[in-house]
């Protein structure tokens, strides 16, 4: 999955470099404030970074992340919950708010946007289905860090207008549509960022306890004598534990 993410990101790149009539390379630059756009790169590098904690996890049975200090492994856990929360964010406003058809002409547009708008969330869902991280990952303060972060994305986007004359999205032009508008679109992404954790927490709940506790799927590692950390199951200095 981060392949593909990083092999749509550059051949969007380089397609729209090459060509005037998609704003050239300027665009590009501009790209970088879109939410959607920050979001799809979040998560090639997360699935990138993902796979090489499965990958020493599967041979040693420790993953690299518990070599990490706590900060960072605190840092990671975080990570996840924007991974499972943000993508169904984009998905929803584009598709419900900002897309108002006809269906794109062009293939490549039909792609890059299906990519970007659509499997994006289907790649969130396959994180918090498939492999077996813990819903106490998702800690509870997560959703007060996910709600500053779309603030803080919220001061990039005010900061791209003043500073580039653009709005990277028509419902945060309080001019265009009014105070009030404005305010309700943005108060409802909030809401829609602490509703989608709680989902994406109760989905990964409900996969634990259907496929540990009901059909003791427990995993190659879980009988392994001491895991002396290990955050990216939502366990820390367990002794004889069963993930």
């Amino acid at each position: 999955m981060s392949l593909y993410i990083f092999v749509v990101r550059f051949f969007i790149i380089g397609w729209t470099c090459s060509r005037a009539e998609y704003g050239g390379c300027a665009d590009v630059g501009r790209s970088f404030s879109y939410f959607t756009i920050l979001t799809f790169w979040g998560l090639g590098f997360y699935f990138l970074v993902s796979a090489v904690h499965t990958f020493t996890y599967a041979r040693s049975g420790t993953p690299l992340l518990d070599r990490f200090p706590r900060f960072l492994q605190a840092l990671h856990a975080f990570y996840y919950t924007t991974v499972v929360t943000y993508p169904f964010i984009v998905t929803i406003v584009y598709w419900g708010v900002l897309y108002s058809g006809p269906w794109y002409s062009l293939q490549f547009e039909a792609w890059s946007n299906i990519s970007q708008h659509g499997l994006n969330s289907a790649f969130a869902l396959f994180e918090i289905i498939i492999p077996r991280t813990s819903a106490a990952q998702l800690e509870w303060v997560h959703m007060f860090w996910l709600i500053i972060v779309l603030a803080l994305y919220l001061s990039l986007a005010y900061l791209t207008y003043y500073t580039q004359n653009f709005y990277t999205y028509g419902f945060l032009d309080p001019k265009a549509n009014g105070s009030g508008i404005t305010a309700a679109y943005i108060i409802g992404i909030a809401v829609a960022g602490v509703v989608f954790f709680l989902i994406a927490k109760g989905l990964i709940w409900l996969r634990e306890w259907i496929t540990e506790r009901k059909l003791g799927m427990d995993g190659k590692f879980a009988q392994q004598r001491y895991q002396p950390r290990d955050t990216e199951m939502g366990t820390f200095g367990t002794v004889d534990s069963k993930h």
